[in-house]
This record gives C-alpha cells, structure tokens and sequence, in this order.
C-alpha cells in the first residue's frame, strides 16, 4: 500500500508554511520583477542539470510510489521529456521576450507601439500523481523562462518522488524563487484559492472544475491541463498491424494512467477481432510476462485498482464480453500489475464508456463508415487527444477539419506531446490554456500594450471644442 500522508508536517503548519512562502515569494517578485535573459537562461540550465543528477533517484522514487515503473520508462517518459523541453526554452527564451513591434495608424503618428513580455509573478503549479516528475519540471520550466517565481503542489500519492524532488530543487533555488509543499485534500485546497498570478493544474475534468471555481475567487487565470476520453479511430484500410502497434506502445506505457493515452478504439465494422488478435500478438512481444516484469507499470494504488476492476466487472454485468491479454497466463492475486482488459460489445450506461479509463482498460467499437466515427466521437466531450490512422492525406484532413482534440498524432500515439516546439493543452472539457514552446511562454507572461509619444501631440486635433476641423478629421479618417 501507497501512504497517503506525505509531508513531514501537520496540516496546519504546512498551510502556515505554504502562505509564508507565497507571501515571500511574492515580496521576492516585487523586488525583482523583470530577470534578464541571461538570469533565466541561468536558472534553466541549474534545472536541467538538477535533473540529470537526480534522474536515477527520481527513477527509484518512482518506482516506489508505483511499486513497480520502469527506469527506462521513467526516463523516456520524464527525465528525457523534461531535458529537452529547458534545452528548446534555454535556446529560444531571448528571442521571445523581444518586444513585439505594432503598427501605429496615421491619425495617430507620430509614435511607437510594441508589446512588451512581462512576468505574471508567482505561478502556482499542481501536479497529478501519474508522471510527477514530468508534470512538476515542465510547468515550473515555462515558469521560469516568462521571468517567475513558482510553487509546487504535489500529489499526496507519490510521497518517495515528492521527497526527492523537493530536496532536489533546494539543491538549485531559494524558497523564495521555487518552493515544493505537500499535503492531501486540505492543502489542495487552500492552495487552488491563493491569489495566484497564474495557477497551472494538470488532472481530472472532476477535480479541474473544482480548482476553477477556487480561482474564480480571486479571478486567478487558470490552464487546465484535464483528460477525458481520447480516441483512436483505425480508418478503413488503414495497417492493422502498424495501427496496433502504436496504439499498443502508447496504451501499454505507464499501464494507461496517461492523460493522453488511447482510451478507445473506433474499428471498422467486422474488424475487431483482427484487431484484438493482432493487439494481443503484439502485446506479447512487448511484454512476454506482465506479473514480474519490471518493463510494465503497476497501477498507483489500491484506491485506482479498485476503481478500475469495477468497471470492468460494471462492463461485464452489462453484457460486455471482456479480453484479458495476459500472453503468459498468469496470477496476479496480491500485486497491482493490471494486464489490459479489452472490451466488446460496449453499452451508453457501463463507466467504461463514461469516465476517462486512465489505466488498462480499453473498449473497442465498431463503425460503419469514417463520418459514423466522426460523429460519434463529436457527439462527446472534446478530448485532450486524438489519434488517426490512415496513410490518406484525404481522409487525415477530413478528420483534422470535422473533430476537436487539444491535440492529434497521426499515424501514432503521444507524439505530439514531445514535440517542444508545438503547444500542448486541451479544449472545453479537456482544459483550457497551454504550456510548452512559446505558447507556455506566452500563457505566463503579460502581453503588455506599450503606446509611445514624444513631443509632438497629434492627439490635439481631436480635442474640444468640437466644431469643423473635427469633422474634417472624421470624415477623412473613419468615412467612406
């Protein structure tokens, strides 16, 4: 069993230790508000390398809160994603806080405009427990190249990771410019109604509504990283084979408890069995053994193994018929290993169909045609992703132009997630805002409009009284 009491202090003192902080880090901002390019590059380059130098107790922590991650996985998945997203911020931050030069109409010149790249102040990151490291470096990265201060909430489920990570970033920073607190329920909240200059949540579409509704109170803006059910549609034609195989990685990695994972699968009418064989042929080359083999994640906690085996005993009440790959037929009473659960003949009323899976269960659904597919996932909640496979350009631009995701990976899963240079963040239900490459810049800095004069006045014109030379104006400037 994970522990769920995380910090070394009571309750009280770590809400009196976390608005000690927001109150110093904010004193901090004022007293330096404006980081040079070199200050930030500076700051970013000590994270990363703090990063490299704890990646193998990172990876240990980890794998204990899970019981069972990959180091492997760790580092693809979080030390790799996280050093190459502060070398893309370390190369291209001076470039973005250039001012941004605007044009200036006529009837207002002589003068100058440009928008200047300011910080906010004191980000407010809280971090879901499924990739912490990931989910706690990024924010704070992107935080830290707009010219920020940060403080960190950390997820009450991953007490070993939060502990070195903490220790980690004290390493490199004063409270002052970074700080990590932790806590359960009570902290979360305290810590979503701080008056933020910007509050960045990654989670559930659940707990992101509530988080929201804590910022409205001091109008705190929010990105809302969420999830929801992200598909996979395998279009007419398409390889089954390569469509399987990277559906396969991307469900398989971290057990499904990915915010992007492939939640369900749109097949053509006829093929899901083709489907299914071909997943658990390759499922077995991937992962021969599941039980004890330390290449397959367990599921975090008793709470989300519970949750998760009562959906699919919800699913198969209802009449779903349910196949487990476990290509070595084995036992796993007394573990969290969960081997992937594929469902058929899903219903509108089972939860495997209603809630974001985030874990090894994944239903497959036939469609009669490429708009059926369409339809059916707009007739839903927009997702976080979405995943296509087919090698027609035709039928790719259809579905880029008739669906709404946060983000799409044609021809395979999570990849665009990696891509440094692209935004990553959801749409209605899926979140709100972005982080990653200059849109992350962007979402925490101030876009600050700059209307520069000098001397001469051309606003004189238009002053009172009123009479002729101001419909001369009018008519010439704004008549046609």
């Amino acid at each position: 069993m994970v522990a769920t009491v995380t910090s070394l202090h009571a309750p009280d003192q770590e809400l009196q230790r976390m608005n000690t902080l927001f109150r110093q880090q904010q004193q901090a901002y004022r007293q330096h508000p404006m980081p040079t390019a070199a200050e930030r590059i500076a700051d970013l380059k000590r994270l990363k390398q703090a990063v490299l130098n704890y990646q193998d107790e990172l990876a240990t922590a980890v794998n204990q809160d899970f019981s069972c991650r990959s180091k492997d996985e760790t580092q693809i998945a979080e030390i790799m994603t996280c050093v190459q997203g502060i070398d893309y911020q370390v190369k291209h931050v001076k470039g973005w806080m250039k001012p941004s030069r605007r044009h200036v109409g006529m009837l207002f010149a002589p003068s100058h405009n440009h928008v200047m790249y300011q910080p906010l102040g004191v980000i407010g990151i809280m971090v879901p427990w499924n990739y912490p490291i990931q989910l706690a470096i990024l924010p704070l990265a992107t935080a830290l190249a707009a010219g920020n201060r940060g403080m960190i909430k950390m997820s009450e489920f991953t007490p070993a990771t939060n502990k070195v990570l903490k220790k980690m970033l004290a390493d490199v920073f004063n409270e002052q410019q970074v700080a990590v607190v932790e806590g359960e329920v009570e902290v979360s909240s305290a810590f979503a109604e701080l008056p933020w200059d910007h509050l960045v949540f990654t989670g559930s579409t659940a707990v992101g509504k509530i988080v929201m509704s804590a910022a409205a109170k001091n109008l705190t803006p929010v990105t809302l990283e969420l999830g929801g059910k992200s598909p996979a549609i395998v279009a007419p034609g398409a390889s089954m084979k390569d469509a399987v195989e990277r559906i396969c990685f991307g469900k398989s990695l971290n057990a499904g408890q990915t915010c992007i994972a492939p939640d369900y699968i749109l097949v053509p009418n006829g093929q899901e069995r083709e489907f299914i064989e071909t997943y658990k042929a390759t499922f077995a080359r991937m992962y021969p053994t599941v039980r004890d083999n330390n290449d397959y994640t367990a599921v975090v906690n008793e709470r989300q193994f519970q949750r998760l085996q009562s959906w699919v005993n919800d699913a198969k009440e209802k009449g779903a018929k349910i196949t487990v790959v476990n290509p070595a037929n084995e036992d796993f009473s007394g573990t969290r290993k969960m081997p992937l659960h594929i469902i058929e003949n899903g219903t509108a009323d089972m939860k495997v169909l209603q809630e974001e899976l985030f874990g090894p269960v994944l239903p497959v659904i036939p469609y009669r045609s490429l708009d059926d597919a369409i339809s059916y996932v707009n007739d839903r909640d927009r997702p976080l992703a979405l995943y296509f496979f087919s090698y027609n350009k035709a039928e790719q631009q259809k579905v880029l132009e008739r669906t709404h995701a946060g983000g799409v990976t044609i021809n395979d899963t999570l990849m665009h997630i990696a891509q440094d240079d692209m935004p990553f963040g959801g749409v209605g239900p899926s979140g709100m805002g972005h982080y990653h490459g200059k849109e992350g810049f962007i979402a925490l800095s101030k876009a600050k409009a700059v209307h520069r004069k000098g001397k001469f006045n051309s606003g004189q014109f238009i002053y009172p009284p009123y009479g002729g030379a101001i419909q001369s104006i009018i008519k010439k400037f704004f008549i046609r």
